[in-house]
C-alpha cells in the first residue's frame, strides 16, 4: 500500500492508495475507499440577513461576498470580521455576481431587467464604487459575470433578439461593450439563464468561456474558446421542459474536464437528475451515475484533488472523488454557491447571511 501525505493550509490529508488508485497519478478517478470523507462547514458569521448568491474568494482571508438588497461584505481577516462596504443608494438592487482580485479590487454585478442590470466596480476596498455599466435594453437580463484574468471579462444576459448577449470588458470593469452576436446560436424558445450563484457562466484559462442555460425544451451549455467571439452549444442530460429547470452551474477544471449542476429550484419538483460531466471541453455531456440528490446551484473543483468537487443547494453540500460521475452528501445546511480561492482554501455562501469556509480532515 502507498501512503501519500498532502499539506495544505489548516490541513494534512492522509490518503492511503493501493496498487489500484495509484492510477490517480496517471489521470484515474480516486477510488471512493481512499477519499477523505469528514468534510465540513465553519459558519463565519457575517451579522447580515440578505441573501448572498454572490462570492468571490481571494484567499483564506480575503473573501468577498454580494446579495440582496444591495449588499456587499468584505473579509480580511479569514471571516472573523466583515464590512459591509455596499455601494451607496442600491438597496433595490441584487448583486447576484462579484468577481475580486484582492483585497481592493472589485466588480459587482446586480441582475434585473433594463437598468436594473447594472455594473460597480472599486479599486480601494469598497469604501467608494463607480457605475461603470447600466444596461440600456429593456429586453436585456444580465445573469452572471466571469473574468479570464484582472483586466479581460465577460458578462451575460438573457437573449435579446433570439441570442444570448455578451458584454466584454478589457480593462478590468472600468469599461464595457456589447459584442457582435453574429458568433452566438440561435437561442431556444423561453431559454434564458439562472441568476443563482454567480457560476451560470465560468471561464478556464485565458480563452475559454462557458454559459449554462436552461427554462426552455432542453437545458444547454455554450462554450467559446475566444473570449466570447464566436460560440457552439451541446445539449445536458440535466431536466429540462419547464422555466424552472436546467443548468444552474458550470465548473471546469481545465478546457476539457467540467460538470454542471442544477435540476429544479422547486422543492415540490425535485428531478432524479442534477448532474452531468465533460471530458471534452462541453462538446457532448453525460448524466452522473449517481447524481447530487435534490437541485443545485453552485459548484466548484477543489483544488488539492485531482478528481474532487463539491456542490451547493438549499437542501445540502455534496462531494465527488470521481470527477463529477458519483456524489455523496456531507452537509445538510442550505448554501447558494461555492468557489476556492488559488491558496487552496474554498468557502459557500447563501441566505440569511451564511458563509463558511469548508474543512477537510
Amino acid at each position: 500500500m502507498l501512503i501519500l501525505w498532502v499539506s495544505l493550509p489548516d490541513m494534512r490529508l492522509r490518503i492511503a492508495l493501493s496498487a489500484l488508485s495509484a492510477a490517480v497519478v496517471l489521470g484515474a478517478p480516486l477510488p471512493a475507499h481512499a477519499a477523505p470523507h469528514t468534510l465540513g462547514w465553519n459558519l463565519k458569521p457575517t451579522g447580515v440577513t440578505a441573501r448572498l448568491r454572490g462570492l468571490s474568494p481571494v484567499s483564506r482571508d480575503v473573501v468577498w461576498a454580494s446579495g440582496s438588497a444591495g449588499t456587499v461584505l468584505r473579509t480580511v481577516d479569514g471571516g472573523r470580521t466583515w464590512q459591509n462596504v455596499s455601494p451607496p443608494g442600491t438597496t433595490a438592487l441584487e448583486f447576484r455576481d462579484i468577481e475580486a482580485f484582492d483585497s481592493r479590487r472589485a466588480v459587482a454585478l446586480s441582475i434585473g431587467a433594463g437598468t436594473d442590470s447594472r455594473v460597480y466596480r472599486t479599486s480601494d476596498g469598497g469604501r467608494t464604487w463607480t457605475e461603470t455599466f447600466r444596461n440600456d435594453e429593456p429586453r436585456a437580463f444580465y445573469d452572471c459575470m466571469a473574468f479570464f484574468d484582472p483586466r479581460h471579462g465577460l458578462a451575460m444576459s438573457d437573449p435579446v433578439d433570439g441570442k444570448f448577449r455578451i458584454l466584454a470588458t478589457e480593462d478590468g470593469g472600468r469599461s464595457w461593450r456589447v459584442l457582435p452576436s453574429a458568433g452566438m446560436p440561435q437561442a431556444l424558445p423561453g431559454e434564458a439563464g439562472f441568476a443563482a450563484s454567480g457560476q451560470c457562466l465560468v471561464t478556464a484559462g485565458g480563452q475559454d468561456v462557458w454559459l449554462a442555460a436552461g427554462g426552455a425544451e432542453r437545458s444547454r451549455v455554450f462554450h467559446s474558446g475566444d473570449r466570447g467571439r464566436t460560440w457552439t452549444v451541446a445539449d445536458t442530460p440535466i431536466p429540462a421542459g419547464d422555466p424552472a429547470r436546467g443548468v444552474f452551474a458550470l465548473a471546469f477544471r481545465d478546457r476539457h474536464r467540467g460538470i454542471a449542476v442544477g435540476g429544479d429550484y422547486r422543492p415540490e419538483q425535485q428531478s432524479p437528475v442534477a448532474g452531468a460531466v465533460t471530458r471534452n471541453g462541453g462538446a457532448s455531456w453525460a448524466a452522473a451515475a449517481t447524481p447530487p440528490p435534490a437541485y443545485r446551484s453552485g459548484v466548484t473543483w477543489l483544488p488539492y484533488l485531482p478528481f474532487a468537487a463539491v456542490a451547493v443547494g438549499p437542501s445540502g453540500s455534496d462531494v465527488t472523488y470521481s470527477g463529477g460521475r458519483t456524489w455523496e452528501t456531507f452537509d445538510g445546511g442550505s448554501f447558494d454557491t461555492v468557489s476556492c480561492a488559488p491558496d487552496r482554501s474554498c468557502w459557500a455562501s447563501g441566505e440569511q447571511g451564511r458563509v463558511a469556509r469548508l474543512t477537510i480532515r
